[in-house]
């Protein structure tokens, strides 16, 4: 079940970037940024989610790109479907190389679902804070999700066998390891976002920190916007909240932006 539900994602994340690309990439939510301020600023990193291949993320890196970031998109290893801390090791090393690649001391990450998770980990366990200055997640389930929790209980194999579900999970030992102490470690400004349509983040509070972040609800600024969960890499009025972000701004959403 849950692998035809992965199956599923896939196939929505293709058919939402066919009919957004044109409008993300030629119309961009109208920037605020200057281009030469932001073409000096850290490089952006995107991490994709669990089953999330990198094209699927090309329309919130083109409307970086548009303001002038230097973007790069980093597909989970196994397309997330593994270890989660495995995973962070393996963002570690890319993270390393952007920085020898651009110069750049430090980078920022713009985090989709479960790489909200793996980058969160690499911040807390592998001594990432030192090279991230913002980290900003897009429905993350950073305390879990029953979505995870309803396939283990019907008895699918323990989430499918699917590591990174079982890791999902509301209780399990990852996020209770991820989540002892400080939600927040080091000097990197941390920004959550999240929905109420977020069909796999339930329930929605779970996307959001404690201990000093940032944690915006797209409908608490915009109560009429409907945005799924994909829809977060998507939406015009999300990517206001993320590049308000990344410049240290004021959560100042754009409802009305494509």
């Amino acid at each position: 079940m849950l692998l035809r539900k992965t199956a599923l994602v896939l196939a929505l994340a293709t058919a939402a970037l066919l009919a957004s690309t044109a409008t993300a990439t030629a119309a961009p939510a109208a920037s605020t940024t200057p281009l030469a301020t932001a073409a000096a600023a850290n490089p952006v990193i995107v991490v994709g989610g669990l089953s999330g291949v990198a094209v699927a993320y090309e329309p919130i890196a083109a409307r970086l790109r548009a303001d002038g970031y230097r973007t790069f998109i980093y597909q989970l290893p196994g397309l997330g479907l593994g270890d989660i801390p495995t995973s962070a090791r393996a963002f570690a090393g890319y993270v390393d190389q952007v920085r020898a690649s651009t110069g750049a001391a430090t980078v920022d990450v713009v985090a989709h679902s479960e790489g909200g998770l793996v980058s969160r980990y690499y911040l807390k366990r592998l001594g990432g804070t030192a090279t991230v200055g913002r980290y900003v997640s897009l429905g993350t389930p950073q305390y879990g999700t029953y979505v995870a929790n309803i396939v283990a209980f019907l008895g699918l194999g323990s989430c499918a066998g699917v590591v990174a579900c079982q890791q999902m999970t509301i209780g399990s030992a990852f996020l209770a390891d991820l989540n002892a102490g400080d939600d927040t470690p080091g000097a990197v400004r941390y920004t959550t976002i999240r929905t109420l349509q977020d069909e796999l983040v339930r329930p929605t509070g779970n996307a959001a920190v404690n201990d000093g972040a940032t944690n915006v609800l797209v409908q608490a600024y915009c109560p009429l916007r409907v945005v799924g969960h994909l829809g977060l890499v998507l939406d015009g009025t999300a990517y206001t909240i993320v590049r308000g972000a990344l410049v240290d701004g004021p959560v100042r959403p754009n409802c009305l932006a494509l």
